[in-house]
């Protein structure tokens, strides 16, 4: 019998590789889109540097009052010791004396007006309101003169023009004004004031004034006396 020839099989293909597959692209996040209030939210604060605390600013010191005097009043009551008390002064016609000298040859006392400058509107009434109630003011002894540091030139035109009938006396150093309390600082010149001491030296008086307050102050001083 004839041989029957048969086909052969086509050997099968291999098989394709497989494709390897392509890695999934990572999404990028999608930032959120912040508002602009939602803004000041999320950013970082920013850290303010600390101050450094201010100085704590001394407390301002108070002027000094022009019109006070340089040093205290010496205390009513008490008594002074007139030797050397006030220095030398000299009054208005040149004479050198002093008040220990001037209180010995009164017959109770000594009273002693200051007063800023001589011929000024508040000195002028001052000076005349003493001279206006020269005669019960001394009625008792006592014996009173004006204390300035003026010259004796500005004091004796002073006390003529205004007809005054009491001494005026020159402290152009201010030692007596100084002593009593009654000089000015820091202006050198004295305070507006009285000062009334008697024959043994006891202060009867010593205090700032106005014009008409320095001449109530020995008003007072003469009552009492009666």
């Amino acid at each position: 019998m004839p041989m029957e020839l048969r086909k052969r099989k086509a050997p099968e293909a291999p098989p394709a590789p497989a494709k390897k597959a392509a890695k999934p692209k990572a999404e990028k996040a999608e930032k959120p889109k912040v508002g602009k209030e939602e803004k000041e939210v999320v950013e970082k604060p920013k850290v303010e540097k600390e101050k450094p605390a201010a100085k704590a600013k001394a407390p301002a010191k108070k002027p000094k009052d022009p019109s006070a005097p340089a040093q205290p009043f010496p205390e009513v009551g008490s008594t002074i010791d007139l030797n050397n008390f006030g220095g030398e002064i000299t009054t208005n016609d040149g004479t050198k004396t002093t008040l220990k000298q001037l209180v010995e040859e009164s017959k109770a006392g000594v009273v002693l007006f200051t007063y800023p400058k001589a011929s000024t509107p508040g000195c002028t009434k001052q000076a005349c309101l003493f001279r206006d109630e020269y005669t019960p003011l001394t009625a008792g002894g006592l014996a009173i003169y004006g204390l300035s540091h003026d010259t004796l030139e500005a004091n004796t035109k002073f006390k003529t023009n205004q007809k005054l009938p009491y001494p005026l006396l020159c402290d152009p150093e201010q030692t007596l004004i100084g002593a009593i309390g009654l000089r000015k600082q820091p202006i050198t010149t004295a305070v507006r004031g009285v000062f009334v001491v008697d024959k043994s030296g006891k202060v009867l008086a010593a205090q700032a004034g106005s014009p008409d307050g320095t001449v109530a102050v020995v008003q007072k001083i003469v009552n009492e006396a009666k």
